[in-house]
């Protein structure tokens, strides 16, 4: 058996530049609201909004950077700033002395996100051909999560070891984001990168001068888009199982560990589960991971306080077998001219989408009770299921290779 090719070494820093980003992302993610709440007095309400301008913020500028990278033929700058400014925005909550200004960071943050990851995965995507897109994205989700793993492990024993000194923490968690910016300066474009000019003729519906940027995308991309956005709308906010679990008895502690333990679980199970797509299908994989969550979000809607440790293990499986291969999956339709184009629609969508099905979770949950949004959830799951065993685009061979 002829041994596969190693992943390409843009791939396998991008994977290093992920760990260490996530490391500095999650080991602040806890502490945001506490600094918030308790040192500078803000409102809840505040928390809420400010997540809801931040997911808008990530939204909008995947969509356009990625249209942008492709018209400007380059990836790289778009991470390495994208990456700067994640970077950039821990000590700037250091400094805060009001909550605008932790808004303001945040902003900077999530500017930071929209920024770099559609350069990043269409940077991904002109390093490896189809057979590898699963490896690839299963590689750069387990390097992802294995950061956000270390990052909440080492944000539980600083705010143990310096309790209340919030601002000190946000300090220490700009030294692996400083570390994330450096190694971005070792990233290259990828020789594969091209223009519309240097796509193969007739294959794929090129786009007229002077047209839409979405123009020319085939119809099977368009088809997966709006599969993957259907169960977007039930993948609603990780922080709901937090809440639940809380809700069902456990207490602080117990309910990170447990959101610790899915995250375990994605990390170890993404990159084998990406490698296996690759060789059986990557819809029998992404449906097989929508049941999957639909039964997790119906035992979260039904269990009681010992399920919890079952159902988080479970939601990390479910993780490991759709979000890199789901990348994947829409890699394998895009034109080589415009990976960054579609990249940046698919993220853009996405991401509304999934706000959306934020939002109307948390009203459920408010309106009619904590089960309410898991059963939403589980039912769209299902839908989506189904109407992707009917409705999926049939697999191509070789992507869009020439002939």
């Amino acid at each position: 058996m002829t041994p596969r090719p190693s992943l390409p070494k843009s791939v396998v820093k991008l994977g290093w530049i992920s760990f260490f980003t996530d490391v500095a992302s999650e080991m602040i993610y806890p502490v945001v609201p506490l600094f918030l709440t308790a040192a500078l007095g803000a409102p809840v309400v505040v928390l809420g909004a400010m997540e809801g301008v931040a997911e808008a913020i990530v939204s909008v500028m995947k969509g356009l950077s990625g249209w942008h990278c492709d018209r400007m033929g380059r990836r790289v700058p778009y991470i390495r700033w994208g990456y700067g400014l994640g970077a950039a925005s821990k000590p700037l909550m250091a400094l805060a002395f009001a909550w605008p200004m932790v808004f303001l960071a945040r902003a900077v943050d999530r500017l930071g996100k929209g920024l770099r990851t559609t350069a990043r995965d269409a940077l991904i995507a002109d390093a490896v051909d189809a057979s590898q897109g699963g490896r690839a994205y299963g590689f750069h989700r387990m390097m992802d999560t294995s950061g956000a793993i270390v990052g909440v492990l080492m944000a539980l024993a600083l705010l143990a070891l310096l309790p209340g000194r919030y601002r000190l923490i946000f300090l220490v968690a700009a030294l692996p984001g400083a570390a994330a910016v450096l190694l971005t300066f070792k990233i290259r474009e990828a020789a594969t990168v091209k223009t519309a000019a240097d796509a193969c003729p007739g294959t794929i519906p090129q786009a007229a001068p002077g047209s839409r940027p979405w123009s020319g995308l085939p119809a099977a991309y368009w088809k997966t888009l709006g599969l993957l956005m259907v169960f977007a709308f039930a993948n609603s906010s990780d922080t709901l199982l937090i809440l639940r679990a809380k809700n069902l008895g456990l207490s602080d502690v117990q309910s990170i560990l447990g959101y610790t333990l899915f995250n375990v679980v994605y990390a170890a199970s993404a990159y084998p589960l990406g490698i296996l797509s690759d060789r059986f299908g990557r819809w029998r994989m992404v449906i097989t991971g929508w049941t999957l969550y639909a039964a997790v979000y119906f035992g979260f809607a039904l269990a009681d306080m010992s399920a919890v440790w079952w159902l988080f293990p479970l939601y990390g499986l479910f993780m490991g077998l759709t979000e890199g291969v789901g990348r994947a999956l829409i890699r394998d339709k895009i034109p080589d001219e415009k990976k960054g184009t579609a990249m940046g629609i698919f993220h853009m969508c996405i991401g509304f989408t999934m706000l959306a099905g934020s939002v109307t979770a948390g009203i459920l949950w408010d309106v009619v009770g904590p089960g309410a949004p898991f059963v939403l959830g589980g039912g769209v799951a299902l839908t989506a299921a189904a109407l992707a065993m009917f409705l999926r685009p049939r697999a191509t061979r070789g992507g869009h290779a020439c002939g």
